[in-house]
């Protein structure tokens, strides 16, 4: 039978420890989301997967948050994060930076996320929109690519942090 591992055998690092790690060239951009518990979701899986940062924008929710903690694990200290006021603002800072900006939406020529070839991209932003709305129209006329998900069932969406996850894996494993 199959014994679960010790946070010895883990090999989990510190904070500090962590924040010196080399991190992925991905930031994640949350398109005004709601839910303080997406966002420490986020949070948390952008720490497992070393993405490098996080931009919250607009409504989203900023640590420090209850709900944020409660999900992130205390992943908020360790992902490091800006503030926007505005989407738009992060994603013209992002492209200065020479990041490729891509917006995770079911839009008419949308890359599917087994096509998605992150390699080809040295810097990427992945832009991950609000609950109900999903990412803008105003960010997604300025990414250069948007990326779906691809899909069977009868809902037409994924909650946000189920969706965050399956990207930063692609990310992460590609």
């Amino acid at each position: 039978m199959s014994r679960k591992k010790s946070m010895v055998e883990l090999h989990r690092v510190g904070v500090e420890e962590y924040r010196q790690a080399a991190k992925l060239p991905v930031t994640v951009v949350l398109d005004n989301v709601r839910s303080e518990m997406n966002v420490g979701s986020v949070f948390r899986t952008a720490d497992a997967f070393l993405i490098e940062r996080i931009c919250l924008c607009g409504i989203t929710p900023q640590p420090p948050k209850p709900e944020i903690h409660k999900t992130a694990l205390g992943a908020e200290e360790s992902v490091n994060w800006k503030y926007y006021s505005t989407t738009l603002s992060a994603v013209e800072e992002l492209k200065k930076e020479g990041y490729v900006i891509c917006s995770i939406e079911q839009v008419h020529d949308s890359v599917n996320l087994k096509d998605f070839d992150v390699n080809a991209y040295n810097k990427l932003a992945i832009v991950l929109g609000n609950e109900v709305k999903g990412v803008s129209q105003e960010v997604v006329d300025v990414s250069d690519l948007c990326v779906e998900i691809p899909q069977e069932g009868t809902k037409h969406s994924l909650n946000i942090s189920c969706c965050a996850a399956i990207v930063m894996w692609h990310v992460y494993s590609n």
